[in-house]
Order: C-alpha cells, then structure tokens, then sequence
C-alpha cells in the first residue's frame, strides 16, 4: 500500500508544474500588443518583430531604470518563427528577420542581466499562421531549454479546446523533464471559457506559472475596462486560485501607446496592481513620453503588485454605477491597498465609511496615496464618512495601516 501510495505522489508530482518561477507577478515586456505581426522589415525596419527590436527593447529595459524596477523579461510573442521547421523537426527562426538565430538573442538578453521569452502555441498553427506545438511539444520544450529560454506563452490557436486539459498537463511535463527553470503562461482558461468549457482552476494554477481568462487586450480604454469588468465579475472564482507561483493574467500592459490618456494610463496599471497581476509592458521603450514612463516606474504600486502573499484584490462595492472600489489585503503588518476606479467621463465624488468597506480598527487607519509614491495623507477613522472624489476615467490608490 505504502508503495503504491508513494507512487501515486510521484505521478503527480512530475504533472505539476515545479520550478520555483513566479512568486510574485512576473514582470518585463512583450512584443505582441504594439508590434503584433509585422514581419515587413523592408519597408518598416524600425518597427518590424525582429532581433533588432527585441535587442533595442531590452538595452532601454536596462538603461532607462526598467531593470532596477524588477522588470526583467523580454518576451517575444507569435510570428518569429520560420514557416517551417528543420529537418530534424525542430522550430527554427526566420533567417531574415532573425539571422542570429534564437540562441545567440537569448545570450544577448541574459547578458544584460535579464530574461528571455518566447511563444509557442499548442494547435497545429499559431494564431499567426506559424508552426504549431501539436503532436511535438516534447521536442519543443526541449528545443526552448536548449535556447536559453526563460518564458514560455502556449497559446491555443488551430486547436481542439477539449483537448486542452490534459495537453497543457502533457507540456508541463515536458517542461519540467528539461530541468531548465521556464516560466509556464498559458492560454488554456480563455479558450475554454470562449468555448463554453468548465475550467479546472486547481489544474490550472498546478500546471501554469500564469494564464489567461479573458480576450487580448486591445490599445483603448474600453477594452481595459471590458477586462476590469470580467475580473469583477468573476472574481469568487479568480481570486481564490490565485497566489505565489500561480497568477491571473488579464493581459499587457498598453501604457504609453495611442489608446489610454495618463488617468486612463493610471487606472490601468493600478488595477493590475490590484489583480497581483503580470506587468508585461507591450509598447515602444525607445520613444516613450516621459509621463507614462513614469507611471510604469512608480515603485510604490510595484510593491503593492509584488506584495509577497500574492493574493488578489476583491471588488468590494460599487456606486454611481461608473465608481467601483477595490481592497487587496497585503503581506505587511495589517496593510492594505484600497483603490477607487472611475470608468466614466467625468469626475465622481463617493461619500463611504472605511465601516463600509469591512474596515473595523477604531484607531483607524494612515492613508498614503501610492500614486504620489506614497505621500502621507492622515489618518481616517472607521466610522466617519469622507469624500473620495475620483477623477474621470481614473482612480485613487491608498495604501492604509493600522495607526497607532
């Protein structure tokens, strides 16, 4: 019996995703959501998915203070790929595109202190039309480690979705068998979800470092708040699977594109901290405004989103149907973050008690405004109401402790 047992733990532990990555969030930046497939790098060299750009984009991750804020990967998404794979079976790069080929890119990128990721897809064909992972994730999980590879996305593209439960577990697996550490994001949720399918949660969060519930994000602020609402919506399920090692991804982040002012910008990379989200930068790190470059730097919402404990944020009340306010309880010494999101086009003013909000120390509680790195507000009773006024399509995020 004893021997069966021990067995049994075995099987399950060579399924279970085991490489110790993703304690907290995971962060850098990614290729898709501003470059997405343009592969022309004729006509439109400076903008083109190349070894350039992923070059020019991790030399700005370190030079320009990304690095020292903890982002630290550099993640390639669909189209980098050659048409069709080696002789041996094996993924190749596109030799134009990419004439280094992947490993010497990888060898770049870790030479600047950071790591390196790149996109697979578990159907037949990426979502770009490249070659897919279907019927040859073991060589491609050992092609990945033998790259260099620190991250991997799987998405789900030219797949059967049904399928998906027990092939993710397959390239967990795989993953695991080549002994390299590799961050494991998966697409697996979204697609079940799209397709009606029930999600294991708990298979989930044991075979993914990361994953994806919900669309691909979009350059506006609509589709920011589409996914907030998701999130909102479905939090009894999201917040509890989340935690060190396992995270919800509601996708990249869009600060410093066309699509988000700075309050919009603001708003997003608050919820995300919120979320104990992935901060996956995907825009232009070479032309940034300055504004936006700071908002992505603001330590004080990174440590809220890397908080150690890793637990997601909760939607605790909603008001003025645009107004919604959130709470994540954070690892240090009774704090928390306490943010108020407007969705609509002008400001809104909330009349709560902190009461409201499931806050009971009668001492009360120090506000800072993370969003002004942590600048001492005072200190607000439990009972008494107070006006939060929310600027438009923006928030305001409080860290609160206990006061003395």
């Amino acid at each position: 019996m004893l021997a069966v047992a021990l067995l049994m733990l075995c099987a399950v532990s060579t399924q279970a995703l085991d490489n110790g990555l993703g304690r907290t969030p995971p962060m850098g930046w990614m290729t898709w959501e501003r470059f997405r497939c343009n592969t022309d790098c004729k006509n439109d060299p400076y903008n083109c998915v190349s070894e350039k750009l992923v070059k020019q984009m991790a030399d700005r991750l370190v030079e320009d203070g990304y690095k020292d804020a903890g982002y630290e990967y550099i993640n390639i998404d669909d189209c980098w790929s050659n048409k069709q794979r080696d002789a041996q079976g094996r993924l190749q790069s596109d030799p134009v595109r990419f004439p280094s080929g992947i490993k010497a890119l990888a060898d770049y990128v870790h030479s600047r202190g950071l790591k390196f990721g790149i996109y697979g897809d578990y159907g037949t064909k990426t979502c770009g039309g490249y070659p897919g992972s279907l019927n040859h994730l073991e060589l491609d999980a050992q092609t990945f480690a033998s790259w260099g590879v620190d991250s991997l996305k799987l998405d789900g593209c030219y797949s059967n979705v049904s399928t998906m439960k027990t092939g993710y577990p397959e390239m967990t697996k795989y993953l695991n068998a080549t002994g390299r550490p590799i961050l494991f994001s998966c697409s697996w949720p979204d697609y079940e979800r799209a397709s009606h399918i029930p999600i294991n949660y708990t298979s989930v969060a044991d075979n993914c470092n990361i994953w994806r519930n919900y669309d691909d994000i979009q350059d506006s602020w609509d589709s920011v708040t589409g996914i907030i609402k998701y999130y909102g919506d479905n939090q009894k399920t999201l917040v509890p699977v989340a935690g060190p090692g396992h995270f919800n991804d509601p996708d990249m982040l869009i600060i410093g594109n066309k699509g988000l002012n700075v309050n919009q910008s603001n708003a997003q990379m608050a919820m995300w901290a919120i979320f104990a989200a992935p901060l996956l930068m995907s825009n232009d790190l070479r032309n940034i405004q300055p504004v936006y470059r700071d908002i992505l730097l603001n330590k004080e919402v990174i440590r809220i989103n890397q908080d150690p404990a890793g637990k997601m944020g909760k939607k605790m009340l909603e008001r003025n149907s645009t107004v919604e306010i959130w709470v994540r309880t954070l690892a240090g010494y009774e704090e928390y973050a306490l943010l108020f999101l407007n969705k609509g086009s002008k400001p809104k003013t909330v009349n709560i008690s902190l009461k409201e909000l499931g806050f009971t120390f009668d001492p009360g509680f120090e506000f800072e405004d993370a969003l002004d790195h942590g600048k001492f507000i005072g200190v607000f009773d439990t009972i008494k109401y107070y006006n939060f006024t929310v600027p438009e399509s923006g928030v305001l995020l409080y860290n609160l402790y206990f006061s003395s």
